[in-house]
């Protein structure tokens, strides 16, 4: 059905991209494109309107395609001129549907998980399932119609999701409300320790010992510990006396200052107690007489601190803060018992919040596997496309 073909030197035509979830689409459409084109273009491989486009990586993921398109695409992809009068249409959603990305995946080959590919020569013995032309058709237009039905729905609950987020963060800014008192104090002037974890923990990594605090731990929008993927470190005795200063004590906050995750804050509880922190986290220890550490840790993810963290940050392709830039954080000066009692109020408002959130994510995850499972059930013949109600099929398919 396919010949394959790598036409290259065409450096003017529009860049495409295959997207697992849209196939193929122009580079220039999407604002969720980070990688960046090469600077020779010529490499750039051209395709036509018809022809099918794997990304020989990630196939095994779904990043195939018939390309409505005319334009070029990475040279690592692999492309096929049509050699069929079938449906175009058909093809793209029958090649991108469940059981053909498990056939991609089955014939791809690698050492790791991540790092596999699939070859030209495999993808010759992949058979392909093919209706009469006009069932190919009726096929073609009923998913194009439902599924343009379920994406409208999942845009719709990603803007609430989005309408949520935003309304958690003006929740977290109530936890500044000084009232006609707007005095604020640095951090490190109302903190007994603000600290990081030195360098050379990497000799003390073990299979079991205590909990080496990492900036994996933190979550990017809650204040409690991500523990899965733990590391764990064994501090000989003559080093104890340089660990106490980066041990963890229920109460801190720990605050990432590297890379991707600077600015994520985590309340320490009992499970992170006595653990110790890495280069890559700080660690602040309230004065309890003048800092509620729960209130403090919910400042920290609100608008105005995450704002001038962002501002101290320095650095090229790995921005960072310095431990001065923590300390230099400035916060409302409030009596300990009014930060407690912001501290529960907010926490109760942002639980509810987070509730809807966690329902709302579930929903789009239903909405997702429904509709793989509607392109499922439709390009392998489970119903008939020209007697079916879209939302009944929805509603009904195994998923």
């Amino acid at each position: 059905m396919f010949d394959r073909v790598k036409d290259v030197n065409h450096p003017e035509e529009d860049l495409l991209s295959v997207y697992r979830d849209h196939g193929v689409v122009r580079r220039d459409g999407r604002d969720d494109n980070f990688n960046k084109a090469a600077l020779d273009r010529s490499i750039y491989q051209l395709v036509h309107p018809g022809w099918l486009v794997v990304n020989r990586m990630k196939a095994w993921q779904g990043s195939v395609g018939i390309s409505p398109f005319r334009g070029i695409v990475s040279g690592h992809y692999i492309c096929f001129r049509p050699a069929h009068h079938e449906n175009d249409r058909f093809l793209n959603w029958l090649l991108r549907s469940a059981p053909y990305t498990a056939e991609y995946a089955a014939l791809s080959r690698g050492v790791r998980p991540n790092q596999v590919e699939i070859d030209n020569e495999w993808l010759r013995s992949l058979r392909i399932m093919l209706p009469p032309l006009e069932e190919q058709r009726r096929i073609a237009d009923f998913l194009d119609a439902e599924t343009a039905r379920l994406d409208r729905l999942a845009v719709a609950m990603h803007k609430q999701d989005d309408l949520l987020k935003h309304r958690r963060l003006r929740v977290l800014d109530l936890l500044g409300d000084v009232g006609t008192q707007p005095k604020k104090a640095r951090l490190g002037y109302l903190s007994l320790l603000v600290t990081s974890g030195s360098r050379g923990w990497s000799e003390y990594i073990a299979d079991s010992g205590e909990l080496f605090f990492r900036s994996a731990n933190l979550h990017a929008d809650r204040i409690q510990p991500k523990l899965a993927n733990t590391a764990y470190v064994q501090i000989p005795e003559s080093e104890a006396t340089e660990g106490q200063r980066a041990r963890i004590k229920r109460g801190d906050v720990l605050i990432g200052i590297t890379g991707a995750n600077a600015g994520w804050v985590c309340l320490a509880d009992d499970a992170v107690a006595n653990g110790y922190v890495s280069q890559h986290v700080c660690l602040v220890r309230p004065d309890s007489s003048r800092l509620n550490s729960r209130w403090l840790a919910l400042l920290a993810a609100s608008t105005s601190v995450q704002s001038e963290l962002m501002r101290s940050q320095y650095g090229g392709t790995k921005t960072q803060l310095s431990l001065p830039d923590v300390r230099a954080i400035r916060v409302p000066v409030l009596p300990v018992e009014r930060q407690a009692q912001l501290a529960l109020s907010v926490e109760r408002r942002i639980e509810s919040l987070d509730r809807q959130r966690a329902l709302r994510q579930r929903q789009l995850q239903l909405l997702t596997e429904r509709r793989q499972a509607l392109i499922t059930a439709a390009v392998t013949g489970q119903f008939d496309v020209t007697t079916a109600s879209g939302r009944n099929v929805t509603e009904g398919v195994a998923v």
